[in-house]
């Protein structure tokens, strides 16, 4: 019996999202429920009540909170995941990391302390296609 290959957290997240697209920037606090896209720039704290997936031309900053998470962009601030948080080689985040798994590519920057809640090893990879 062979193994179900592994699936980027990005490839599994369904459901119609949320989009803040390049170009656009947003000041303010944000609560969404389901997948959450930010290409552009968000000032503000946020809720995710799903998926996060902020795209290399994002940048957040303020505090946020999500169920999960890939980041290719910037965050500025302190970032919660509860469940799993990639982290792409593009990504830049100056503040604090907290989720219960985390997988880092080569590359990317963290200035900030990072914590991983399940008590599991930061998974760290060779990102092999673009973000």
């Amino acid at each position: 019996m062979s193994e179900a290959p592994r699936r980027r957290l990005l490839d599994v997240v369904s459901g119609s999202p949320t989009f803040v697209g390049e170009g656009t920037k947003f000041v303010g606090n944000v609560s969404a429920v389901g997948p959450f896209v930010l290409c552009g720039h968000l000032e503000g704290d946020g809720q995710i009540d799903g998926a996060l997936n902020l795209a290399v031309s994002g940048h957040w900053e303020g505090r946020v909170r999500a169920v999960q998470a890939v980041i290719a962009g910037r965050v500025t601030g302190h970032l919660a995941i509860d469940e799993k948080l990639e982290i792409g080689r593009t990504a830049v985040i100056r503040g604090s990391v907290t989720a219960r798994t985390l997988a880092i590519a080569k590359g990317a920057v963290v200035d900030g302390d990072m914590t991983v809640t399940s008590g599991a090893p930061i998974t760290r990879f060779e990102e092999k296609r673009n973000p």
